[in-house]
């Protein structure tokens, strides 16, 4: 961004606060209908990790909870996107600009963005802010932690994985390998061997913080799983944002391999469409659940704060079914499941010996 748009961004408020937001990649979904009167006095600003609205993935489950709050609440609402590469400053200035505009309820979609919320909301203590896959414990009073139980959708991931592999030799891969995405891993590994504690799990993680890349690059996506494939795995599951389409892509061309989407319902996305028969399932994060959960909840006047946890009891996460090619395990996958809602089954939220 230009020195004057920065500028803009510090100065500029009210009308023309929006200017600043077109400057730093947002986009108004606003409508004067809804945001002069009623419920539409209620303004939500949705800051995307890199990928944004469209990847098929993390970001689009996040941006179905925001329109459905548009459509269901009322409230008007603004979308900022990141940009691969971008500075934390970056980020900072992108929840500024939100709140300059007259957002005063702002969702930070993913980890990456925790310091700079901490930061933010702590010089801006009247506006309510939500972290979706993140915690800090020092973060101030007005930020809300919107968390899931990735290890336990993953571990039914894993129950489905072992019971359809023919090869008994699996793989899984990671965008980035923080501590969040090892819980992807550690709950798919518990699930596979769960099924079979023989069968060959194959690793691979396509960056490492500070890069943050592996949650955007098809490219990579696609070369890892094809890495796996010629090592003989048959079943794949990525946790990457949009790199896993570049590996659903490799697993399709790959005959008699599955692969096992992330977040969303891929096997239901339009841009995914020619693949949708190579997907067997999807560990779904309903990210949409838990935006549109906070919104209402501050739509009805109150304050959250603290840790929201949405986890298989709370439909926090689940297995899609589109296609029907996980329907002759369903007795097994509901024995795994009862198992953990019930405590018999604790999933671990790290992988084995780490």
């Amino acid at each position: 961004m230009r020195r004057s748009m920065k500028l803009a961004a510090v100065v500029l408020s009210g009308s023309l606060g929006m200017a600043s937001l077109a400057a730093c990649g947002a986009k108004s979904t606003d409508n004067s209908s809804s945001a002069g009167s009623g419920d539409g006095s209620l303004k939500v600003g949705m800051a995307y990790d890199i990928g944004g609205r469209g990847d098929q993935s993390f970001n689009d489950s996040a941006a179905r909870g925001l329109d459905k709050a548009k459509s269901e609440l009322g409230v008007s609402v603004t979308e900022a996107e990141a940009k691969q590469g971008e500075a934390e400053a970056d980020k900072e200035t992108r929840l500024k600009n939100l709140i300059d505009a007259g957002y005063k309820t702002i969702v930070a979609v993913g980890f990456v963005y925790q310091p700079a919320v901490n930061k933010v909301a702590k010089d801006n203590p009247n506006v309510k802010f939500a972290i979706i896959d993140s915690n800090d414990k020092d973060q101030p009073a007005n930020v809300t932690s919107l968390l899931f139980a990735e290890q336990e959708g993953s571990y039914l991931a894993g129950v489905a994985a072992a019971n359809k592999s023919k090869a008994k030799h699996v793989g899984f891969i990671g965008g980035v390998q923080s501590e969040l995405i090892k819980k992807f891993e550690a709950g798919y590994k518990a699930g596979v061997k769960s099924v079979d504690p023989n069968i060959t799990v194959e690793t691979t993680y396509l960056s490492t913080p500070p890069d943050f890349t592996g949650f955007a690059s098809p490219d990579k996506g696609k070369e890892s799983a094809q890495g796996q494939l010629d090592k003989g795995a048959d079943v794949i599951y990525t946790a990457a944002g949009s790199s896993g389409n570049g590996a659903i892509e490799a697993v399709a061309n790959k005959q008699g391999a599955w692969a096992i989407g992330v977040d969303s319902d891929q096997a239901s996305q339009p841009a995914l469409a020619k693949y949708k028969n190579s997907i067997l399932t999807s560990m779904v994060k309903n990210v949409d659940t838990a935006v549109f959960s906070y919104v209402q909840s501050v739509k009805q006047g109150q304050t959250p704060t603290g840790i929201k946890l949405f986890d298989l009891k709370a439909d926090g996460v689940s297995l899609a079914k589109t296609g029907n090619k996980i329907d002759d395990i369903q007795d097994k996958l509901k024995a795994a499941e009862d198992a953990i809602k019930s405590g018999a089954t604790t999933i671990p939220t790290a992988p084995a010996g780490q």
